[in-house]
């Protein structure tokens, strides 16, 4: 599972590298030995089996769970802080080295780019090689998907090699999505200076040490992210919606993984890192988390726990037995539905909790994570008890129900139920644009405002009156962006410096298509343009978004995102323009942005 999106990336890329507190210790070496077919991690001479979590939940729960590691996804502003936590906890740390992504626009051709990228490496384990809580370097994660080429795996071979020639007190991993077809034959053969494969793993957990034999893995490997089936793993239901499991039921998938691919293979397996180890909205509010929002446990922290410990914690969190609707799960606007939740014993005195959302309308994976929805309180009749009934919103669409359980000694449980509600959905539409409508033009520099920016922000600068060759009247819109690597955007917003929490926008129904002319100064800038950019999470929404990629030339172009089948009733994010990991500055100009 991609673990950073644009913003994650850019605190990874831009970030400077902070000295730990601790820069005077002495480094704790971490190596790897082969007795009698079987590998071991051993760690200050003594053997070490990995423990761990991965995720920004509390350190010192994982600490009292018997847990001993946790993961990072790349060095930036807080690995100082992360890494003198660990050590003050007795926990060691999977520090991870962030490589770019094909979907992030990097482009492993490029050798100026792929050279920055293992400076960049190289001075990131320079500045925390000899932190004592430093276990394994994670080179990269999932920097492969959909980017298998040889050139991605010299990439991580040239990295692992300076890696040991910088470092030779800890070994080297690269973490990838699932096995898939050929992955641990490349690696084998392409990354010599790879120790370790780190490997992330849901649905397909259980069978991960029988399919990494059947590929002829030989090294050494780390599941680095395991939990419930992924959403890309589960059936949608009639109206496209997935069925989340209860938290009570994804405890059985940790445990089964751990069980069949963790101790059950103790020739080839080092430990693991359980995740999410914290909370996360991604497609629902609860799939992947351990941990509710206000740091109540669920159960795949017992089962850790357990597993870790061999002992069962002394206040074990709530079962939720069973969770089901009385009666159909599609029903037209305004119906009531009743729902039953079946609550196990032995958790001492449970309250009970329900709570009507929005969905989340995108059950792909989501980086860093999503927006909480809209929550529709008054819909919930009598909350507290053991079944509830719930009037369904006026506006047709997707809707979830959650079940929440909570016990006095920190432990809880969750489930949720999807309900579509049938009928036309209600959006506040905006007021309506007389078309053709202009973003940008000598004429018009409104009312869209360019106040959504983003990534790196410091090294963009704008000029909406750049009298530098314009495609027509007097001004065009001047882009420079003044650093190599990283990356910026910025989005006209209506109103200015909103995110979806006021009404605004326009209503552009009727235009066929947005178009712009745009050029590069000196040609080759990659650049992406578009519009839309908030989404159903958010209370005001976009009600559309759109976007293209484009390779600019020093001559003025014409551009055009066609908008023939989109909902144009709300555009609140009227145009805006992303660049990912430049080869260096860069500067681009647009002219005449409109919807027609």
């Amino acid at each position: 599972m991609l673990r950073f999106a644009l913003a994650s990336l850019a605190l990874l890329v831009a970030s400077p590298f902070l000295a730990p507190q601790s820069l005077h210790a002495q480094a704790i070496r971490t190596s790897l030995v082969q007795r009698d077919g079987r590998w071991q991690l051993m760690r200050d001479g003594q053997p070490y089996f990995i423990k761990g979590g991965g995720g920004g939940g509390s350190k010192l729960v994982l600490r009292e769970c018997d847990g001993n590691s946790f993961r990072t996804w790349g060095v930036g502003a807080e690995t100082a802080a992360e890494l003198d936590e660990a050590r003050k906890l007795g926990l060691t740390v999977s520090v991870g080295i962030w490589l770019g992504h094909k979907e992030h626009g990097f482009d492993y051709t490029n050798a100026q780019a792929v050279a920055k990228q293992l400076e960049d490496a190289r001075q990131a384990v320079r500045t925390y090689k000899d932190h004592p809580a430093v276990l394994v370097w994670g080179i990269g994660n999932e920097m492969e998907v959909n980017n298998e080429g040889p050139e991605v795996w010299r990439a991580i071979q040239e990295i692992a090699r300076a890696v040991h020639e910088i470092d030779p007190n800890h070994p080297t991993m690269t973490v990838i999505a699932e096995l898939g077809k050929d992955k641990v034959q490349q690696i084998h053969e392409l990354c010599p200076d790879i120790d370790i494969i780190g490997v992330n793993t849901y649905g397909g957990g259980p069978s991960l040490a029988k399919r990494y034999r059947e590929a002829r893995g030989t090294k050494p490997y780390i599941i680095t992210e395991f939990g419930p089936p992924g959403t890309w793993e589960i059936p949608l239901n009639a109206f496209g919606a997935p069925s989340e499991q209860t938290s009570t039921a994804k405890a059985k998938s940790y445990r089964e993984i751990y069980e069949k691919s963790v101790t059950g293979a103790p020739e080839l397996c080092l430990g693991s890192y359980a995740f999410t180890w914290g909370h996360k909205i991604e497609a629902t509010a609860t799939w992947f988390g351990m941990f509710l929002p206000d740091g109540d446990r669920l159960a795949a922290v017992d089962t850790m726990q357990e597993l870790w410990s061999g002992k069962a914690p002394q206040h074990p969190v709530p079962a939720m037995e069973s969770l089901k609707l009385a009666g159909p799960d599609q029903v037209k606007a305004g119906e009531t539905v009743e729902a039953e939740v079946k609550v196990g014993s032995g958790a001492g005195d449970v309250k009970i909790h329900w709570a009507l959302y929005s969905e989340q309308g995108n059950y792909g994976v989501t980086g860093t994570g999503a927006e909480a929805t809209p929550q529709y309180p008054d819909a919930i009749r009598e909350n507290g008890g053991k079944t509830v009934r719930v009037k369904t919103p006026m506006s047709g669409g997707i809707y979830r129900l959650y079940c929440y359980l909570h016990n006095d000694h920190g432990g809880a449980a969750v489930g949720s139920l999807p309900i579509q509600v049938k009928g036309p959905k209600t959006l506040i539409k905006a007021p309506a644009a007389k078309l053709p409508f202009a973003v940008l033009s000598d004429d018009a520099k409104g009312p869209y405002i360019p106040s959504g920016w983003m990534g790196d922000a410091g090294s963009i600068s704008m000029d909406e009156g750049s009298t530098t060759t314009p495609h027509s009247g007097k001004t065009c819109l001047k882009v420079s962006y003044e650093k190599k690597g990283g990356w910026g955007s910025v989005v006209w917003q209506h109103p200015a410096n909103d995110w979806g929490e006021q009404p605004g926008g326009f209503d552009v129904t009727g235009a066929e298509a947005l178009t712009f002319w745009a050029r590069g100064e000196s040609g080759g800038e990659k650049v992406v343009f578009g519009y839309g950019l908030l989404g159903i999470e958010r209370k005001y929404h976009d009600s559309s978004k759109g976007e293209i990629e484009v390779t600019l030339t020093p001559e003025w172009k014409q551009y055009t995102i066609d908008l023939g089948e989109k909902e144009l009733t709300r555009i609140k994010s009227g145009f805006l323009w992303r660049i990912g990991t430049p080869d260096g500055p860069m500067t681009f100009y647009v002219d005449d942005i409109e919807y027609r």
